[in-house]
């Protein structure tokens, strides 16, 4: 490993060289880049997440940590692995201060592996418009998670506002277990669903997106029972025109299938590790229809997938303007006009 302290972009692309010079082949074959925005606290969690895709799928991990961006002077720190700790990948861990935390990209940039596609993820609350943040712009694909936000709901439904073919949301990965086990009890039968429910607290993304899919794939409108004793989805329930009706109910990491007339089946339901899931989302590196879908059946927003995939760069500053300085002498409000004998009437 590398640190460099107090640094410049110029420097950390000729330590990069050189450690990869030093590595050799550990550091060839780069499938793509990774684009990591995440908060201080969370760098260790965004590192190890990486570490597990990485091992999937071989990329130059580019980590960016913005910190006081009002602070009056800029600064880059950076530390770079080679084949290290992160595993088979190329990782630059970059701290930036000040105004050089708003132009993120012009460190990036340089660094970012030739031919390969770019993909940004952001490991904290989701930007409101992906626009504003050049290193999304940049990108061929855009992982947010919906969960991070406040209100993940609401937050679900600014990623439909916002939406570019290239766009996912862990929200939607996590839901590939329930949709694989959903799909796979229609193996055995052509009958039409007529009517569905989804059992989950009325704060959980996963469940507006499963809504969203049934929706999209059944042509039914599902019904949100509310709960407050699961913080997650519980269950998904089908009533379908012959009379069956289909139950897949979670317990911890297993999953309860029931159907009418035949014996029940348990079957694995796992909570994936957050790297798992990143590493899904970089299997793919082109538009997710059947994600466009299901958000635009869940928040009522038509025609995502018409968009356009390229992004333009909209420029917007979140730091607050800073006030001018007051000039000494000038505090207390304005002094009266001395009398003709000297003194302030």
């Amino acid at each position: 490993m590398i640190g460099l302290w107090d640094t410049t972009g110029n420097e950390v692309v000729k330590a990069l060289a050189a450690e990869r010079r030093s590595a050799g082949g550990v550091a060839s074959g780069m499938a793509l880049t990774l684009i990591v925005v995440v908060d201080e606290k969370r760098v260790r969690e965004a590192e190890a997440a990486a570490t597990i895709a990485a091992a999937a799928h071989p990329c130059r991990l580019l980590v960016v940590v913005r910190s006081d961006v009002e602070r009056e002077q800029s600064r880059l720190d950076a530390e770079i692995v080679v084949g290290g700790r992160l595993g088979p990948c190329e990782a630059v861990v970059m701290r930036m201060y000040g105004r050089l935390a708003l132009h993120a990209e012009s460190v990036v940039m340089p660094l970012l592996v030739p031919d390969v596609p770019v993909v940004t993820w952001w490991h904290s609350e989701p930007p409101s418009q992906i626009a504003n943040d050049f290193l999304g712009v940049v990108a061929d694909r855009r992982i947010t998670d919906a969960a991070q936000a406040i209100n993940p709901i609401d937050a679900l439904r600014q990623r439909a506002v916002d939406y570019a073919p290239g766009d996912t949301d862990l929200a939607w990965t996590r839901i590939t277990p329930w949709r694989t086990l959903v799909a796979g009890a229609f193996d055995t039968t052509a009958a039409r669903v007529t009517d569905a429910t989804v059992v989950a607290p009325s704060t959980d993304p996963t469940a507006a997106l499963m809504i969203g899919w049934l929706t999209a794939r059944l042509g039914v409108a599902p019904q949100w029972q509310d709960t407050n004793e699961y913080a997650r989805m519980r269950s998904v329930e089908l009533d379908c025109a012959n009379g069956d009706r289909l139950v897949l109910t979670r317990e911890n990491n297993t999953a309860t299938f029931e159907r009418t007339g035949q014996a029940d089946r348990h079957l694995p339901l796992t909570r994936r590790p957050l790297g798992d899931e990143l590493a899904e989302e970089l299997r793919r590196l082109d538009a997710d229809q059947i994600y466009a879908e299901a958000l635009s059946a869940s928040t009522g927003l038509t025609g995502l997938d018409a968009r356009p995939g390229q992004r333009v760069h909209i420029w917007k500053d979140p730091t607050p303007p800073r006030r001018p300085a007051v000039p000494a002498g000038a505090q207390g409000g304005t002094s009266a006009p001395a009398a003709p004998g000297g003194s302030a009437t």
